[in-house]
């Protein structure tokens, strides 16, 4: 059984207001400033403080709130388990990244479900990062991510390799090149990922390795979906840098042009991240089996 302070502090944690917490958990606002009190008492610690009107926690805090959550998920994993046991069901949370999301990988993990009646697989899709804090509290089973994590209790199965490339549209007079230079790209009007995309960070560190600054280029718009960005592309409103994988379908039907860039050979991995207690170990290799068909199918 889960101490129910954990619940409360959770709660704090998402509207940072103790009477907005109160109100979410049917409490009154002094049974939650009982309840922080109580395990700031018991773990000797300040979780919270006030800065201005808002509550931020400390470092200690953060502690105790990355634990909570680990033991939340742990618990409500374990009762679900639980329930699918006796339904025979098999029960499966992916996280995978916006890059992921517009490959094959939702795709693959269809196909895998409608071959194996009884398997249901939730997607959520999210940062690198946001990922990776998930799987570590066990709030996703899997994570498909590009690139690796330098975490021991992490392992990680390579899925495949990609590469970015530069995105334009069929009616961009570079669309009849075979590669684009540095001062071409220079020249158009560019639509990037969010800061926070893995796939903007390694175009970033690309250019730095070359001596040249994300400043030189001339940035337009910065969209974090990848449907968007493709459709903007196609509208000749601008180009872009995204992974090969998110645009094989648009490239396999004529719909825009991937071209490789001059001096950047922007390749990375995409890697299955999981836990090293993870048991089903068959739908990983099942999960691979199933990605490589699809591709060959292309």
């Amino acid at each position: 059984m889960i101490d129910i302070r954990l619940y409360t502090l959770l709660a704090v944690v998402e509207f940072k207001s103790y009477t907005r917490a109160a109100e979410h958990l049917s409490l009154t606002q002094p049974a939650v400033t009982q309840h922080i009190k109580q395990l700031e008492k018991e773990l000797n610690i300040k979780i919270f403080n006030r800065v201005g009107k808002e509550i931020k926690p400390t470092n200690e805090g953060n502690i105790v709130i990355q634990y909570a959550r680990r033991n939340i998920a742990l618990y409500e994993r374990m009762k679900q388990s639980i329930l699918d046991e006796r339904r025979h069901i098999r029960r499966l949370t992916v996280g995978i990244t916006h890059t992921a999301e517009s490959n094959a990988v939702a795709e693959v993990l269809g196909r895998y479900c409608a071959k194996n009646p009884g398997t249901t697989i939730t997607i959520i899709s999210d940062s690198i990062n946001n990922l990776y804090n998930m799987l570590k509290n066990y709030e996703i089973d899997l994570a498909v991510v590009e690139g690796k994590v330098q975490d021991p209790s992490i392992n990680s199965l390579l899925l495949d390799t990609d590469a970015l490339m530069l995105v334009v549209s069929n009616n961009n007079p570079l669309a009849k090149k075979s590669m684009v230079t540095i001062n071409e790209l220079k020249k158009q009007p560019l639509i990037l990922r969010r800061p926070s995309s893995s796939t903007r960070n390694l175009f970033v560190a690309h250019l730095e390795s070359k001596n040249m600054l994300l400043d030189d280029f001339n940035v337009i718009l910065e969209v974090d979906n990848i449907a968007t960005i493709k459709e903007l592309i196609k509208r000749d409103i601008g180009v872009s840098v995204l992974a090969r994988s998110a645009c094989l379908d648009e490239v396999k039907k004529g719909r825009i042009t991937v071209l490789p860039i001059e001096n950047l050979s922007m390749i990375r991995e995409i890697n299955i991240l999981y836990h090293s207690d993870f048991k089903q170990e068959d739908i990983l290799q099942s999960i691979i089996k199933e990605y490589n068909l699809l591709k060959s199918e292309d």
